[in-house]
């Protein structure tokens, strides 16, 4: 069996970076832990999972690309969160065809969202709110993602709003849905992991990954380990220093930057609690 490498370093975002280091032994429960994140790795190798992982379209940062400069106004930069958006005049009605192209040269042939559909994926309600964005035109392109299989030209809507010089971009195509994992997820938090929240993003280089993890009030914070081995990450939840006396209950989810030993490149990126994928965090 190939051996493992469990490392464990992570750096809380807030504001400013603070980083520091975590090592397997160093963690309660870290000999279950350490186990059962080499099963979560070992099942999904060579697996239909991972192979259904490695063919499909899978997103690894956000579908939709601001203007650049966004936002001029705290105004517009409500809007965009509220989903408050109108158009002016009809959207295009063209049917398209498109393809997805992928970094290894290759491609995949798909059937883009219309720029309604695409639409109605950033506006969410009525027109004639107070204070919109206002998209004024919608050009079928593409749009350069990160995925699962490396950076991918995808087909995108560029829908031109009031007031900036370039336009909002959302993808075209849905992700795929995720496959069913190869091992189950643990029961409950324990020593041995809590789930995480999503992912945040991945560096521009590959070298970190930053997802969102989960603390109460009476802790020391989240904390996230990480197995690297050929083909996965695995990252594994904790919070340590929690006070076993009264305290709040409550959920706080903080971004956990964890940083790699080599590029992520095509690894499966995966959740130790649940033994599944890690899926990108909605805004």
């Amino acid at each position: 069996m190939r051996p493992f490498v469990l490392v464990g370093v992570v750096c809380l975002v807030l504001g400013s970076a603070g980083c520091g280091s975590l090592t397997g032994s160093g963690t309660d429960g870290s000999a279950g832990a350490a186990a059962r994140m080499r099963k979560v790795a070992e099942a999904w190798e060579g697996s239909e999972a991972a192979r259904s992982w490695r063919e499909g379209f899978y997103p690894l940062e956000d579908v939709v690309r601001l203007p650049d400069n966004a936002f001029r106004t705290d105004t517009d930069k409500l809007a965009y969160l509220a989903r408050n958006f109108e158009h002016r005049g009809p959207l295009p009605r063209t049917e398209r065809e498109g393809r997805i192209r992928w970094a290894d040269g290759t491609s995949s042939p798909v059937t883009p969202m219309t720029a309604r559909e695409t639409y109605d994926l950033i506006d969410d309600g009525p027109q004639g709110r107070a204070d919109p964005l206002t998209v004024t035109k919608a050009t079928f392109g593409e749009m350069t993602l990160l995925t699962s299989r490396g950076r991918a030209r995808v087909p995108a809507w560029h829908f031109t709003l009031e007031g900036y010089d370039t336009p909002l971009v959302r993808a075209a195509v849905d992700p795929a849905r995720l496959p069913r994992s190869p091992i189950a997820a643990l029961s409950e938090a324990t020593d041995d992991g809590v789930r995480l929240y999503g992912l945040r993003k991945v560096a521009g280089d590959g070298r970190s990954v930053t997802v969102l993890a989960g603390h109460g009030g009476c802790d020391d914070g989240p904390a996230v380990e990480v197995l690297e081995t050929r083909d996965s990450v695995v990252l594994r939840g904790t919070v340590p220093g929690r006070d076993d006396g009264l305290c709040t209950k409550e959920l706080l989810i903080e971004p956990v930057t964890v940083r790699l030993d080599r590029p992520l490149g095509g690894r499966l990126l995966l959740d130790s609690f649940t033994g599944a994928p890690m899926a990108l965090a909605g805004r």
